[in-house]
């Protein structure tokens, strides 16, 4: 076996520990620069008696990982607004209009109304800044979508994010923090004062290269839906697949082919060694294969976008052939930690990726207990190794993202090894033919031939992947999996493998306590959700309540709506509170619930006599008197959902400022609970 430093691993995590806390403690990081200071100075005095002494101390070796652990939490912690003094945070002013000055970084994908992009600030008012913000451009008829690196001023405020207003629901401000992202502006064609076209970046050069190339494959006789699939595996492009086939794609458990990400990268990286091998047998060979992988891996980034999640599996895979090139005994896992280091490092945002977590967490198995599976059974023939090879990978890679992925997307494909075992040996046919299209394509000499044997092999894929999402008995979907439960989960998984490597008396009691603990997670869940609560959501337009007894919800809505338990924003609470059973009934004039009297009061805004009411919620923009509506049932809290104009939400918020009585809107508070 070769030599493992464990050293790089454990340095590692304890960089991933000190991102971990800035993220987690950032409200409370002062006082960690004084611990920092302490930790370097530490460190000094036990390097320096370290060099009196045959063996380094306990105190040198504390000292060390604490110095890692802050490294990444300084690391994490300068990169926020409070701690760069060009921010534009600090040159705004709340809710007033700025004259800013806007560079496009990044295109997303744009909605029904809006086109959204990621700018940065390069001045306020003039001033000289930094920092990024999602900028919001209402359509119309004659504004096109702009590239990257078009600069823009604008005269518009700079608001906050809003935060997610219902239980469970993704919170999409946290995951702009993670991109540098903490405010947002929100425009007109009108609010543009000026457009020029900015300096080129290395990204504005890459998405000039796709567009190009993308203009170059519609004059193709390639088909749309094929055209589309080439788009998203060779060049990063996925807004033009259609909606069925993207669908289909995901209940088969096979999102990520249409992701360039690093299952295309490292299949690329393994075919480029094939192709390259006989040029090692040249003088100096080595050095020109690993220059030429090099050269290839970055020229595909380049074409696919530049994206985070291409760049961190281009780095990746680049650190495996500045390995090879070395001609060192080092082990693969020392090169994955390496990377993993090294990328933290350039951006420490990126540990909160889902990308990025489950590529390392799949690169990492793989090159763990993959060889362990592979020994299990010896095939004879060419091929039998080949899908046995395919088979080991895939069940090491699954082993290693399940609950990661349970966690996100709570669901787990049955037929994923079925799904691997066809689609892996073709997507390398696919990827290779990709790149062959799209060469061809850009300079005017795609033969018809070529562009016919592609559209079918897509046909065939798609096909399959079509016939894999409708066997919906082998989707389990709706599963819900707690942070705590993938802590557990991926304990147990550990100290399994660490059995299977070598049994020890130690190993087997650290395994027992690990099971225990997933046993105990299990136990502890189940009567935390066993409790009653009932809640009001906040829904656009609509009045919803769901009253939950355990694993049963009742659900209260004004409207008639097929399968509203599958829909926004009752689809992620019923996964996350383990709802098993759910009923829908119509909205009664008064609840009681945990002796709590609730009045609901729509458009008509009529009302029984009653008194001593704890919630009155106000739907559908009722026309009650609030005055008299609080002298008669004296309540103590009022609330507004999402079915009122903002218009009456405003003087209601009014009135009961006035009456010294508390308003609760759940479109600016969010949903409202009432435990039991």
């Amino acid at each position: 076996m070769k030599f493992i430093n464990y050293s790089v691993v454990k340095f590692s995590i304890f960089l991933s520990f000190g991102i971990l806390s800035a993220h987690f403690l950032s409200n409370n990081s002062y006082y960690f620069h004084y611990v920092g200071l302490g930790c370097v100075s530490l460190l000094i005095i036990s390097w320096y008696i370290a060099q009196r002494a045959l063996y380094p101390s306990i105190l040198f070796g504390i000292c060390t990982y604490s110095c890692f652990f802050y490294i990444g939490f300084s690391n994490y912690q300068l990169r926020l607004p409070h701690f760069q003094p060009y921010h534009y945070s600090n040159f705004i002013a709340k809710d007033v209009s700025q004259c800013l000055q806007l560079k496009i970084k990044e295109v997303l994908k744009p909605d029904l109304y809006h086109y959204k992009y990621i700018v940065e600030t390069e001045a306020v008012h003039g001033n000289p800044t930094a920092g990024r913000v999602l900028l919001t451009i209402q359509k119309n008829t004659i504004n096109p979508l702009l590239e990257i690196d078009a600069t823009l001023l604008v005269d518009s405020k700079i608001s906050e994010v809003p935060q997610s207003v219902n239980p469970y629901q993704f919170a999409y401000s946290n995951y702009l923090k993670t991109l540098g992202i903490h405010h947002q502006v929100k425009i007109n064609q009108q609010a543009i004062l000026g457009q020029l076209e900015g300096s080129r970046t290395l990204r504005g050069l890459s998405e000039k290269i796709r567009i190009h190339i993308i203009n170059k494959l519609e004059k193709t006789s390639l088909k749309s839906d094929e055209r589309s699939i080439v788009q998203a595996l060779v060049l990063g492009q996925r807004k033009d697949i259609n909606k069925e086939i993207y669908e289909a794609y995901a209940a088969a458990g096979a999102i990520h082919l249409l992701a360039v990400s690093g299952l295309h990268v490292g299949i690329l990286y393994l075919l480029l060694i094939g192709l390259l091998r006989p040029l090692k047998r040249l003088r100096h060979g080595n050095i020109l294969v690993g220059l030429l992988i090099l050269c290839f891996l970055w020229g595909f980034a380049l074409i696919a976008g530049l994206s985070p999640s291409v760049v961190r599996a281009v780095t990746m895979f680049s650190f495996f052939t500045f390995t090879q090139l070395s001609r060192r005994p080092i082990n693969s896992i020392n090169t994955l930690f390496l990377s993993y280091f090294t990328l933290l490092l350039i951006n420490p945002f990126w540990l909160f990726h889902v990308g990025f977590q489950l590529s390392y967490l799949a690169v990492f198995f793989i090159l763990w207990i993959q060889p362990l599976l592979y020994r299990l059974y010896f095939p004879k023939n060419f091929l039998s190794k080949k899908f046995w090879g395919i088979f080991t990978v895939s069940m090491a890679a699954q082993v290693g993202v399940a609950p990661l992925s349970l966690y996100y997307f709570h669901q787990f494909p049955g037929l994923f090894l079925v799904t691997n075992l066809v689609v892996l040996p073709f997507l390398g046919i696919l990827l290779i033919g990709g790149i062959i299209v799209v060469v061809l394509a850009t300079y005017d000499v795609l033969p018809n031939g070529i562009a016919q044997l592609y559209n079918w092999l897509v046909e065939v894929l798609n096909t399959f992947i079509g016939w894999i999402a409708q066997q919906e008995a082998f989707l389990f979907d709706d599963i819900p999996f707690s942070e705590v439960k993938v802590i557990a989960s991926y304990l147990t998984i550990v100290s399994i493998v660490l059995i299977w490597k070598r049994i020890s008396v130690s190993r087997i009691v650290c395994s027992l306590i690990c099971f225990g603990c997933f046993t105990g997670v299990l136990l502890f869940e189940k009567v935390t959700y066993s409790g009653q609560q009932f809640v009001i959501f906040h829904k656009s337009r609509q009045t919803l309540l769901a009253y939950k007894n355990g694993t049963s919800l009742s659900i209260f809505h004004s409207d008639t709506i097929a399968g509203l338990e599958h829909k926004f924003p009752l689809k992620s609470y019923k996964v996350s509170q383990h709802i098993r059973n759910i009923s829908e009934r119509p909205i009664p004039n008064v609840f009681t619930f945990n002796n709590n009297k609730i009045l609901v009061l729509d458009s008509l805004g009529v009302y029984p006599t009653i008194k001593n009411v704890d919630v009155v919620i106000l739907t559908q923009s009722s026309k009650v008197n609030l005055d008299r509506l609080l002298d008669r049932v004296q309540p103590k809290l009022i609330l507004g959902d999402g079915s009122n104009y903002l218009s009456y939400i405003s003087r209601w918020r009014d009135t009961c400022k006035k009456r010294k009585i508390p308003f609760h809107h759940t479109g600016t508070e969010g949903a409202y609970f009432i435990d039991y």
